[in-house]
């Protein structure tokens, strides 16, 4: 599991996890909240070899989310949802990373919210099409993240919690989407 930065201990603060789920890969992304202000508390991989039996690679995803949960204590989850594509058997292992990690988040009390891919891209990034990079390169501003070698399933997850906080109301319950809360707040966007 790679990850970077360090749980935080500041009282008032909420704490959301984001999950980009994948059995070979999945991308974990922890948000602190307090008021309008967001930080990136961590975010990282939970990484498998494509040889490794289903069975471990579920397992591993699933003790990965665990430690992250008990190590950063989120008060709140949010899932991406499977991408319907025209591979059935792409979409059925998808579906079982997503298990695991709605499991793990539900184990730790969680009630994980789900958002689909163009929900979490337009809510990021003002396009339901941007490109992984798009997200990436919007998830650094918005977070202010230093980090030049993020991987992209690591700003994925931070997408997702970014986009939870913004659906759930924790930031602005006014705006519906980021063009509005960047109208609304231009001075918490840096250029």
């Amino acid at each position: 599991m790679r990850k970077s930065s360090q749980p935080s201990t500041d009282s008032g603060v909420r704490i959301v996890l984001g999950i980009d789920p994948g059995t070979l890969v999945t991308g974990y992304g922890v948000v602190a909240v307090q008021g309008v202000s967001l930080r990136l508390l961590a975010c990282g991989t939970i990484t498998n070899r494509s040889g490794t039996p289903m069975s471990a690679r579920l397992l591993k995803i699933h003790e990965g989310l665990c430690d992250v949960i008990g190590t950063y204590e989120p008060a709140e989850a949010a899932v991406e949802t499977a991408f319907y594509g025209k591979n059935v058997q792409s979409a059925l292992k998808l579906g079982h990373a997503r298990g695991v990690s709605l499991l793990a988040a539900e184990q730790h009390a969680l009630a994980p919210a789900e958002y689909s891919p163009r929900e979490v891209k337009q809510a990021v990034a003002g396009r339901g099409n941007a490109s992984k990079e798009q997200v990436q390169f919007m998830v650094k501003a918005i977070l202010r993240a230093r980090d030049a070698s993020m991987i992209l399933d690591a700003s994925d997850a931070l997408a997702v919690a970014i986009c939870h906080i913004q659906r759930s109301g924790t930031r602005s319950r006014r705006q519906k989407d980021w063009a509005g809360f960047v109208a609304a707040h231009p001075h918490l966007v840096r250029r």
